[in-house]
């Protein structure tokens, strides 16, 4: 983010001039135009498998068919502020690695004048003497002290000090040695939080792919909880990328992608193409030849030696949001435009595209194949799946190339995100208004015309609800299918669909003023909860099996 400071000075005379700093962060979006250029080398077996390795003099082999890179001979553009007058170029990256220095960033000037949302206003009072003061709304009305010192005459008046007849503002001056005070404290938590990060940093063969999904040296059978999980390294990777430090994450989405290209078996069973992995974990192992050289190589888990055998249907969804959001941060388009990354961005939409028996435009999953990974009866069509499939097709949208061989593809996904968002908006939201038709429903109606479309039952409201939901708020249930709705408050699929847009304006401030007006039961003294309410008693035995990880 780009932090600049703004100077506000006061109309009064410059040896009365009041400078006071104004932190401010901004983040641009900045579109670009994407060149024509004729791709070469087009490879269409990326799926065959390939071996990644690394000797122990940091040199890495990459055994396999060669991937077509494309020179896209991008023009570097500079930018700058019209305050400074020049460009600003990126320099060294925390993890020691330089960056780009033909890129530029654009600055944009940006002042955010919200002083008049502050108690103090400005008044101009010409004296005897031709000089100003500022006054403090609500100040004390108290007799002043009058300081004489040499040849200047100090007046303190309440929260009001005076100097030759200029005034100066006690309370201000306090607000910023606190203002002052808490910066150096969250500068503190900062750098202490970039500590851990730093910590849980993973490296293959020399440069860092990504982040330990939970770094606690004290566990002794950390399970898979030491791999690098592509779900638990997204918010890392912002972070990153925010942070300046895109070649961490650069690294993590190419060695990710060429782990798709891995055979996935379980039980003489392998499935489609385009899965990416859920985690993977740098191993070393003796190289063949038995003269003790050891090798680091990546060991992917698409769910084959994961608890429950579930495969991890967002694995992919979050690479193609994080591959977009890489690109909109860094600049650095020709990443997305390689033929590997566009072959893999296919693969995946081909696998959440393909035709089947499901009558809806909403993505049939089961249960644990998402963030929440035990089981929690939201197998079916869950909410949190649905945000992120809509947020990974826009951004495929923007990042594949038109082409005679994308075209189809490109159609389908304009008409998926037509029938998606429809689907979501209408189906999954409640309110009062919402409930109170729910109420009215009729059952068993055949029909094309059918209001109670999925034969929900008005019994299946639970109690707690209308008791529960504001009359100015709302959000989107936690899952819908035949018979059933899901009314649970799950935070990350209403988070995720107000940061992708599948909401309509109304319902995402619905969303956040149900949020701000259950804060209590949402967040309270701990964390924002995952899922509200949690599953008690028989209902927590019957949904999740008796599972005691998540009590």
């Amino acid at each position: 983010m780009n932090t600049s400071s703004c100077i506000g000075i006061s109309t009064m005379k410059p040896c009365c001039r009041i400078l006071i700093g104004y932190r401010i962060s901004s983040i641009f979006g900045v579109s670009h135009i994407r060149s024509n250029h004729k791709i070469v080398n087009n490879s269409s077996k990326l799926h065959s498998k390939s071996k990644l390795s690394c000797y122990n003099d940091a040199k890495c082999k990459v055994i396999g068919p060669k991937k077509g890179v494309i020179d896209l001979n991008r023009r570097a553009f500079f930018a700058s502020g019209s305050n400074w007058g020049e460009s600003k170029i990126l320099g060294k990256n925390k993890l020691g690695v330089n960056k780009d220095s033909s890129r530029g960033i654009l600055v944009i000037p940006h002042v955010a004048s919200d002083f008049r949302n502050h108690s103090t206003s400005i008044d101009s009072h010409v004296n005897e003497k031709g000089f100003e003061s500022i006054y403090i709304q609500g100040g004390l009305n108290v007799k002043p002290l009058v300081i004489e010192n040499g040849n200047e005459v100090v007046k303190e008046d309440g929260s009001r000090v005076q100097v030759n007849g200029s005034g100066v503002n006690l309370d201000i001056l306090k607000d910023l040695n606190e203002n002052v005070e808490t910066e150096s404290e969250a500068s503190n938590i900062e750098k202490e939080a970039w500590k851990l990060l730093r910590d849980a940093v993973v490296n293959y063969c020399g440069n860092p792919v990504g982040t330990v999904a939970a770094n606690n040296p004290a566990d002794k059978q950390p399970l898979n909880y030491d791999q690098v999980f592509i779900r638990d390294f997204v918010p890392s990777a912002l972070a990153f990328l925010l942070n300046g430090e895109g070649d961490i994450v650069k690294n993590f989405l190419l060695h990710t992608l060429q782990l798709q290209s891995w055979e996935k078996t379980v039980d003489c069973y392998s499935p489609g193409q385009g899965l990416m992995p859920a985690s993977f974990k740098v191993r070393t192992v003796p190289l063949d030849g038995g003269d003790g050289t050891l090798e680091e190589v990546l060991d992917p888990d698409f769910g084959e030696s994961a608890i429950g055998r579930v495969a991890p249907v967002d694995s992919g969804l979050w690479w193609i949001i994080l591959l977009r959001a890489y690109g909109k941060i860094t600049g650095d388009y020709a990443l997305q435009e390689r033929v590997d990354v566009q072959t893999g961005i296919r693969l995946i939409l081909n696998l959440c595209l393909t035709d089947g028996f499901d009558m809806f435009p909403s993505l049939l999953v089961t249960d644990g194949s998402c963030m929440i990974d035990r089981r929690m009866g939201i197998h079916g069509h869950p909410l949190e799946i649905q945000s992120l499939f809509y947020s990974a097709l826009r951004c495929s949208r923007e990042m594949l190339i038109v082409n005679d061989g994308t075209k189809n593809l490109v159609a389908a996904i304009n008409n998926r995100l037509s029938a998606l968002s429809f689907h979501v908006r209408e189906y999954y939201w409640v309110d009062m208004k919402k409930i109170n038709e729910i109420y009215r429903y009729k059952t068993e109606e055949y029909s094309a015309d059918a209001i109670n479309k999925f034969n929900i039952y008005p019994d299946q409201i639970p109690s707690w609800l209308v008791d529960w939901i504001p009359n100015e708020g709302g959000y989107l249930i936690g899952n819908l299918e035949p018979g059933h709705m899901d009314f649970r408050f799950f935070t990350l699929g209403n988070l995720w669909a107000i940061v992708s847009s599948l909401g309509t304006a109304r319902q995402n401030e619905g969303i956040l003023n149900l949020i701000e007006a259950k804060w209590d039961d949402l967040v309270a003294h701990m964390p924002l909860k995952i899922c509200y309410p949690a599953l008690e008693y028989e209902e927590w035995r019957i949904i999740t099996g008796g599972d005691p990880k998540n009590t």
